[in-house]
């Protein structure tokens, strides 16, 4: 287990901290196995990159939607405008999580000119500050750097550290600037190290709660839990800072992505002694059953999760066999963040579609906890065999679009906005799902499997959108390997 540091006032990024990278080309088996030998699993860069994802949006997501807290990003009002998607979200995603009345939620900026990156921003981040405190009385305050506040070299934790004796409440400086790590989730990181550091209490009273760490999926664990006589505390979004105060008094920690909660969920039971359930998230039958038992272990009522497990099988593996009838034959493609692309190769799998590959936009060989059980993807190769053409793609979308033109599946699934145009523009049925919940547990294969088969049965608009659309790749970049611009490896170089 990789020990997290609380003391630190910034995250140790994931490529220092657990060995994690953002390009390779091969197959998943392959990837699993140097992930587990130490030494052999090597980044690949790239002499070209058309975009990438930034820390801050992903530190935003976890603070932003935090009810009763106020969000400063500190740095060009340029770098705002990656956020605004959560002033959407907040009302949009509002009843999967049984939120009554959401708060429109307000991004402040610090508004860095030309002559703050010369004198320095600190009198500026410490007037926003005071400012935001007095319209919002706000809970906590997050303030977010970006990669001009870090060149200049504000000191933003001093600052966040009087403004927090001045106020009385938890101020929260949140290292985040793109520049520090090519992984975009030590974002999440960065977002969770300071939650843990300044609102998470310590205590030795336990509650009737179980930690959920998440985006901001549907409420499927208040039914899973309540035969085990426990409630979901969601750990942001949608929480309040005295919610995430009493997350030391959890019983254990889930996860709905080992990716997300990799950090704090390590850092709950390291710090304040919550235990995290030492397995992946249930996607698919074979990875549902050992969870729940998990769960139930942690909890001392194997007996419950069995009973459930029981109870849930006989509803729904009918309408799973009935399913993987209608889907036979039929091939996929998957793209998203990691582990929730591995957690969608194994609800395929379940559904008995053969993946012919994926675009994961990063690969942790590890996580914080380290237990390997916590690995997806080794266990989606183990219960369900290889991924041919499984690609890590840091999101270089021409990459995708490179891969798809080739194997031309009968189905793209993304997790990510924006993806889904490329199989469409090829006359690919795709589907976008933003709840990460829907394809968890027994129900989530049925749910998945049934939207699957009607975004296939229904491709009359990609049909027709093939016909007109314009792909703005040359045929020379479409007919050479995917990974032609990513830089050989040493060994490669040997060979």
């Amino acid at each position: 287990m990789t020990k997290i540091n609380l003391d630190l006032p910034a995250v140790e990024i994931r490529e220092v901290r657990i060995n994690s990278i953002s390009g390779y080309d091969g197959n998943a088996k392959d990837l699993v196995e140097k992930s587990h030998c130490e030494g052999r699993l090597k980044d690949r860069e790239r002499s070209f990159m058309q975009c990438a994802g930034c820390s801050i949006s992903k530190a935003a997501c976890m603070t932003i939607l935090i009810q009763d807290a106020a969000v400063i990003e500190h740095g060009p009002i340029g770098c705002s405008t990656c956020l605004q998607e959560f002033n959407f979200t907040y009302m949009v995603n509002a009843d999967l999580r049984n939120v009554s009345d959401p708060k429109q939620r307000k991004i402040y900026s610090t508004n860095l000119q030309e002559k703050d990156t010369v004198y320095g921003g600190n009198a500026k981040l410490e007037k926003t500050i005071r400012e935001v405190y007095e319209r919002e009385k706000p809970n906590a305050i997050f303030v977010l750097s970006t990669c001009a506040s870090a060149i200049v070299g504000d000191d933003i934790e001093s600052a966040c550290d009087q403004a927090e004796a001045e106020f009385g409440i938890p101020v929260v400086a949140i290292t985040c600037e793109g520049f520090r790590s090519k992984i975009w989730t030590t974002g999440f990181d960065a977002g969770y190290h300071g939650i843990a550091r300044k609102l998470i209490e310590k205590t030795d009273k336990k509650s009737d709660f179980i930690n959920v760490i998440n985006f901001w999926g549907s409420d499927r664990f208040s039914e899973w839990f309540k035969p085990f006589g426990y409630r979901p505390n969601y750990i942001t979004p949608y929480s309040t800072v005295n919610t995430l105060r009493h997350s030391g008094e959890a019983v254990a920690t889930v996860q709905a992505c080992s990716t997300l909660g990799s950090y704090l969920g390590a850092a709950l039971e390291q710090e304040y002694g919550v235990p995290e359930v030492p397995t992946a998230p249930p996607y698919g039958i074979a990875q549902t059953d050992r969870w729940f038992r998990a769960l139930g272990k942690i909890l001392h009522q194997e007996d419950v999760a069995e009973k459930i497990i029981e109870e849930k099988k006989k509803e729904y593996l009918p309408q799973i066999e009935e399913l993987r009838e209608k889907l036979r034959g039929k091939t996929a493609y998957v793209t998203g963040g990691a582990a929730h692309g591995h957690a969608l190769l194994s609800v395929l799998g379940e559904l008995g579609i053969r993946a012919k590959g994926a675009s994961i936009f990063h690969h942790d060989p590890v996580y914080d906890i380290g237990d390997e059980n916590n690995d997806q993807l080794r266990q989606r190769v183990e219960d369900f065999g290889d991924v041919p053409h499984y690609r890590v793609c840091s999101k270089q979308e021409f990459e995708l679009v490179n891969a798809l033109g080739k194997l031309h599946p009968d189905v793209l699934l993304a997790r990510h906005g924006g993806m889904t145009l490329w199989g469409a523009k090829y006359g690919i049925p795709s589907l976008l799902i933003g709840d990460e919940h829907y394809g968890m547990g027994y129900e989530g294969i049925v749910d998945y499997g049934n939207r699957i088969l009607d975004v296939i049965e229904n491709d009359e608009f990609v049909k027709n959108l093939q016909k007109h659309a314009v792909n703005p790749y040359t045929k020379w970049w479409l007919t050479q390997d995917s990974d032609y611009f990513m830089k050989a490896t040493e060994k490669e170089k040997g060979q």
